[in-house]
């Protein structure tokens, strides 16, 4: 079976050229147009590339590998990419279109923070699915975090939201995970339902993240299917699922670039430990290297 393309393979045989010339420049935006930068952003990176490489008057492949990670890196770090969770406890609204792996995510979610011994517990607020509030209590106990489930059919959300953070305010509980209906038909609705959560959620503590879930093999499409979120949610940061190492790459700094909100986690694989914190640097160099 053929090796899935990466960019960090196409770069390294960019760079292993003994000197930068023509095909490289096409090379380099033929692989960053391939992992999803899209092509305003495509220009602008060779651009400044070029435009360095004339002022150091270089024509070492070296140069301009390092030179390429360090505009990624201002690149991604124009956004604050940090996790607000200082508060006691510290809410986290997850939003997001069903089918792009919220439920995981916040299993996932879940086991990172108690990675740094944070004690967690999950509020199944999507009650209109019961097949949802049995999986994400499967994830919860996957990751070792508390459950707050629904105690009838159908229980209005912002009940279940409120006990959540109720359980945490009585047994002392840092981080509480709010899960929310993923379905769109209904914009309105939805919304409006969002905005009934947040309200009753404020009566006994501050919402620290709302943090919406994107899938990003779904590229633009996903970020028009999020649109009501983005525009009435109060999304504070964004979760990238199934970012297929290096494949996507681009995705991250599109996606930031096109709704002006920081990418702050990234999921990366299938395991309940697939899901790490967003760094620039370091996401950079893995980009490039």
């Amino acid at each position: 079976m053929a090796e899935k393309w990466s960019l960090g393979r196409a770069l390294r045989g960019m760079f292993v050229k003994p000197v930068i010339d023509d095909s490289t420049w096409d090379d380099l935006e033929t692989a960053l147009l391939t992992a999803d930068f899209g092509p305003d952003i495509t220009e602008r990176i060779v651009g400044d590339l070029r435009a360095k490489v004339d002022q150091y008057h270089t024509t070492d492949p070296g140069d301009l590998q390092r030179m390429l990670k360090e505009t990624l890196e201002e690149h991604f770090a124009r956004f604050d990419t940090t996790l607000k969770l200082t508060e006691r406890p510290a809410v986290v609204l997850v939003v997001g279109v069903n089918g792009v792996g919220k439920t995981t995510t916040i299993g996932k979610f879940a086991k990172f923070l108690q990675r740094y011994e944070r004690s967690v517990v999950v509020g199944a607020a999507d009650t209109f699915r019961a097949a949802a509030v049995d999986q994400l209590a499967t994830w919860a106990d996957r990751a070792g975090a508390a459950i707050v489930r629904p105690q009838q059919e159908g229980q209005d959300p912002a009940s279940v939201a409120f006990q959540t953070i109720e359980y945490a305010k009585n047994h002392g509980t840092e981080i509480v995970i709010v899960d929310t209906a993923g379905r769109l038909h209904t914009k309105g609705g939805l919304m409006d339902e969002l905005t009934k959560i947040r309200r009753v959620i404020e009566k006994l503590a501050p919402i620290s993240e709302v943090l919406l879930v994107l899938d990003a093999t779904t590229g633009q499409n996903g970020v028009m299917q999020a649109q009501a979120f983005l525009e009435h949610a109060g999304v504070t940061g964004l979760v990238l699922t199934k970012l297929d190492g290096s494949a996507k790459g681009g995705f991250v700094l599109a996606v930031q670039e096109r709704t002006g909100i920081p990418v702050k986690l990234l999921g990366q694989g299938e395991g309940i430990g697939d899901l790490t914190g967003f760094t620039p640097h370091v996401f950079a160099a893995s980009l490039v290297e």
